[in-house]
């Protein structure tokens, strides 16, 4: 049995291209373990890949890459009888390389494995684990988009590359940098900081940043942007020379830094030639725990920064495997890498003897890792190498997920799994998406529908140590809230402050204005930049709207509140009445249901009658939701109570009046057939119809632009006017109107039958009572319509009132009259000769 293919190694690990291929074995007839991941160097006809200098946290990550693979493959629960392969791919920080690269891989232009001799050649390509990069990672993710092949990147952060309709098989360990910038205002607003420098890099990463604060700021205020600059790509010292004179001079003293470890570096080479000390700066994870930066040159200025660091993490047994690597060694990761790792811990390099120079040192290979100090040994705060630990789990659970699809239940077309021997990229994106897995760390890693891993960062903190070195510290936490925002969580006893005050510096464009005087905008300026002038009449600065001034314009004194109340006069004089309405209605009811069965009652439908008391007891009770200070429930139902307490009162009345008509009508010859249309039946079903249609009304209006109650300051400066907003004017038309016009129709009606003879005098009742009520309203409008505040309520109430006993006098008063003090006159006979003798 045949080993499986191992590749050529590679150099830098900026982005990992894993690979897949059922049968890299070069065994045809019985294969053994498959090869089914790999990472790995690519290398092309036209760009040599050859790169001059790798840093120490390139090399890290690929360490990092190597144990994960390994581990995986020493785990019997996770891909049993697999063995996974990597190579290396190095993009040599350029764009253009790792885009190309890219797009050969996708578009199958590469090599294919050759069963002959080595394996040469290149195993089709399955996923990817990188690229760093933002702008890198979206030109590659545009292109390998396409074809569905899986992205994982354990460093780019541009919430751009959260649209999973442009990026539909990317995915991220690191959160977005949406959350990020959300993570930073929550430390301005702790802070109080309200005027800031924001400072960019020149590519997709800074943009989208830039384009998110600007954003964010505007919806959630608190804080304004004094600048925003964008870091040169390249070494320019003149524009780095302008914006670091920018910093020096801006009012600004917090400086918000988005930006790359090596852009950052020249910054603030810059700012240490200049001198500029003074700012509390904030870093974004791209160089919160650079060790690059935590030099003594630079922590006089550095010293003191807060930073959003991204999470950090514990891999179990990764300096063992560090320390077990020797160039030496027939390793089964890259021998390239395992050389650059030991060149770059000893400071020395591996050459032929016919280049070796006498000034450099040269690597024997017997030196002792136990014996060194390193950064790529120092495993104690994983951040971006954990995040690399996270991506290689997460492609390796994906496809474990897969293996374990049983037949006839699976995804695909007519429930089908797929095969591992002709495993395609898609494939494993569909199950990449669903990844769920714990770390060994407690760290749950899955993707949300963006693609986005579980948002959560650290806070440091930059603390410079007495004996001139640093150290960064853990001083909190950002994590996604149940709103979906971020909350902060601070130990502010933690925080090292580089102020001679030892506490956090003051960021302002202007000052908080004192006592007496107020805010006034400064033209063409941000909301945070604004001049002091004095308080007019009855203003304070920083004042509510509930509140007045003191005489001496320093104080807040609450103001008086105006409503119509139940303990003032006017109040106590309409709710009298009111009760005094209900109970004179309740008092003829009684009177009507005890002589019901005399003529005088039963003439005319008694029914109709008793309806009629009823409403006009609800008409006089309504008036009691109209004073009192406006609550949402007494605004919402004092207009629909009036509404449809009213609307029933002169259906009662336009029934009475048709029934007048009809009976009239059918005392004449051929008349009889006429009365068949005005029942008790049909009675009934007219006002309760009509009185449903000023429901309906009253429902759709506080449903769709409901009453509310509202603090009016426009009538008087120094007072409150509650009151309760109509909501909608049309509505509240369209409930008067109706009302106007069922009694208008009722006016008409018995208007017309006022000549009727004496026992069809109901008639005459009906037309002065209907006169009184629409004199009352037609007076109220404009009346309503000029009275500011209280009064408003109390001229309703008034025509309420009016309206109210101008109908239980016209209609009943004559009747109770006849009832109590003319009982000889309530007979039938007394009524129809009373009518004969008169006519």
């Amino acid at each position: 049995m045949q080993t499986p293919c191992r590749k050529t190694p590679g150099i830098e690990p900026r982005t990992f291209l894993l690979q897949g291929n059922s049968s890299t074995n070069c065994i045809p007839a019985v294969p053994p373990l498959n090869t089914l991941f790999y990472i790995y160097k690519h290398e092309y006809k036209t760009f040599k890949l050859t790169c001059p200098k790798h840093t120490a946290a390139n090399i890290f990550y690929a360490m990092t890459m190597a144990f994960a693979v390994e581990e995986i493959n020493k785990n019997p629960d996770l891909l049993p009888n697999l063995t996974l392969g990597y190579s290396l791919y190095d993009n040599c920080g350029a764009l253009v390389i790792g885009f190309s690269g890219a797009l050969s891989l996708a578009s199958g232009q590469e090599e294919g494995i050759s069963p002959q001799e080595n394996c040469s050649g290149t195993p089709p390509i399955l996923a990817i684990v990188g690229d760093s990069y933002s702008t890198f990672s979206i030109a590659i993710a545009n292109v390998l988009g396409l074809f569905k092949i899986p992205i994982v990147s354990y460093f780019a952060t541009c919430s751009c590359l959260s649209d999973h309709r442009q990026f539909p098989s990317f995915f991220r360990t690191i959160p977005s940098d949406a959350f990020q910038v959300n993570a930073v205002i929550q430390i301005l607003k702790h802070f109080g900081w309200t005027w800031v420098g924001l400072l960019v890099t020149d590519d997709d990463y800074g943009f989208y940043v830039a384009q998110s604060f600007q954003s964010s700021l505007s919806q959630q205020g608190g804080a304004c942007l004094a600048y925003v600059e964008v870091l040169p790509w390249d070494s320019k010292p003149g524009e780095l020379k302008r914006i670091v004179n920018l910093i020096k001079t801006s009012m600004a003293r917090v400086v918000i830094v988005f930006a790359h470890e090596i852009h950052t570096f020249r910054l603030i080479e810059e700012v240490a030639e200049q001198n500029v000390t003074g700012q509390q700066w904030i870093a974004s994870e791209a160089w919160a725990s650079a060790a690059v930066l935590q030099i003594p040159r630079f922590i006089p200025f550095l010293g003191g920064t807060l930073g959003i660091a991204i999470r950090r993490g514990e891999i179990p047994g990764l300096r063992d495997f560090l320390l077990q690597t020797h160039p030496n060694k027939n390793n089964n990761y890259e021998t390239n890498l395992v050389r650059q790792f030991w060149e770059h811990t000893f400071q020395c390099k591996f050459k032929p003897a016919e280049e070796e120079e006498d000034d450099e040192a040269l690597c024997t290979g017997d030196e002792d890792l136990e014996q060194v100090e390193t950064e790529l040994l120092d495993v104690s705060n994983l951040r971006p190498e954990y995040n690399v630990y996270k991506a290689v789990y997460a492609l390796a659970h994906a496809l474990d997920e897969m293996l374990h699809c049983e037949p006839g239940k699976g995804p695909f077309v007519d429930r089908t799994c797929a095969a591992l021997q002709s495993l395609e990229p898609w494939q494993l994106l569909h199950y990449l998406q669903k990844v769920n897995f714990t770390t060994p760390f407690g760290d749950q890693v899955s993707f949300d529908e963006n693609g986005d891993a579980l948002p959560m960062y650290d806070v440091m903190n930059w603390v410079w140590l007495p004996d001139g070195g640093t150290k960064i510290q853990n001083v909190g936490e950002v994590k996604k809230s149940a709103f979906g925002r971020g909350e902060l969580v601070l130990n502010e006893n933690l925080i090292f402050w580089n102020f001679e005050s030892k506490q956090p510096p003051q960021s302002a464009c202007s000052e908080n204005c004192p006592p007496g005087t107020r805010m006034a905008r400064k033209k063409g300026q941000p909301v945070c930049c604004f001049d002091c002038i004095p308080c007019s009449d009855g203003k304070i600065s920083n004042g509510s709207k509930d509140f007045w001034s003191s005489p001496q314009r320093d104080d807040c004194l609450p103001k008086e509140t105006e409503f119509l109340s139940y303990h003032e006069p006017l109040g106590i004089c309409l709710t009298t009445t009111s009760l005094l309405g209900t109970f004179i209605c309740a008092l003829v009811l009684g009177i009507f249901i005890y002589h019901r069965s005399t003529p005088i009652v039963r003439a005319n439908n008694s029914e109709l009658s008793f309806l009629l008391l009823v409403s006009l007891k609800l008409c006089f009770l309504c008036s009691l939701l109209f004073i009192g200070r406006p609550r949402l429930w007494t605004c919402q139902l004092r207009h629909a109570a009036f509404g449809i307490s009213f609307v029933l009162c002169v259906s009662c009345i336009l029934v009475k009046t048709m029934v007048v008509l009809a009976v009239f009508k059918a005392s004449k010859p051929g008349g009889g057939a006429s009365l068949k249309w005005f029942g008790p039946t049909q009675q009934r079903g007219t006002v309760f119809t009509l009185t449903c249609i000023q429901a309906a009304v009253c429902t759709v209006w506080i449903v769709s632009a409901s009453p509310m109650p509202h603090k009016n300051t426009q009538y008087h400066n120094d007072k409150i006017v509650y009151e309760c907003e109509v909501g909608s004017t049309f509505g509240f038309a369209v409930l008067l109107s109706y009302i106007g016009l069922l009694a208008f129709i009722s006016f008409v009606l018995a208007f017309l039958a006022r000549n009727l003879p004496d026992n069809f005098n109901e008639a005459k009742l009906i037309t002065f009572s209907m006169l009184i009520f629409c004199a009352v309203w037609v007076a109220f409008v404009p009346a309503y319509i000029n009275s500011p505040g209280r009064y408003a309520d109390a001229v309703e109430v008034f025509a309420i009132l009016a309206s109210s006993f101008g109908l239980l006098v016209a209609l009943f008063g004559p009747k109770c009259y006849i009832i109590l003090l003319r009982p000889e006159r309530n007979t039938k006979k007394a009524i129809m000769g009373r009518g004969i003798t008169t006519s």
